[in-house]
């Protein structure tokens, strides 16, 4: 089993059980320059909030030299834009990453501007 195949099965694995919760969930998606962050109704069908490191306000604020610095920003930022449309409570997708790093970091800056996982 290679490593796309592993990650596919910790895909399948976690959104199935947050499908059967029928919990909104906050999905990350990475890639090796940026960090993408979006909030999904319990179906899936609707995205009610999202932010990446890609958008001009994240750009032009000086967050430092690594991505950690970013991935909490990214965190903030989706933690603020959820708090506003009233969602308080989701379960955490990472998509099939394991929780560490720039996933952590923002999981974590998502739980301390509001969020409950």
């Amino acid at each position: 089993m290679n490593n796309r195949m592993a990650r596919n099965k910790r895909i399948r694995r976690s959104r199935g059980k947050i499908s059967e919760l029928g919990a909104i969930r906050l999905s990350v998606h990475r890639t090796p320059r940026h960090i993408y962050a979006q909030i999904f109704s319990p179906q899936g069908s609707e995205v009610l909030a999202c932010a990446s490191s890609v958008e001009e306000i994240l750009r032009k604020e000086k967050l430092g030299p690594g991505k950690l610095e970013v991935a909490k920003a990214v965190g903030k930022l989706v933690a603020e834009r959820a708090k506003t449309k009233g969602i308080t409570r989701i379960a955490f997708d990472r998509s099939g990453y394991k929780y560490h790093g720039r996933i952590k970091a923002l999981a974590t800056a998502a739980r301390e501007n509001g969020l409950e996982f």
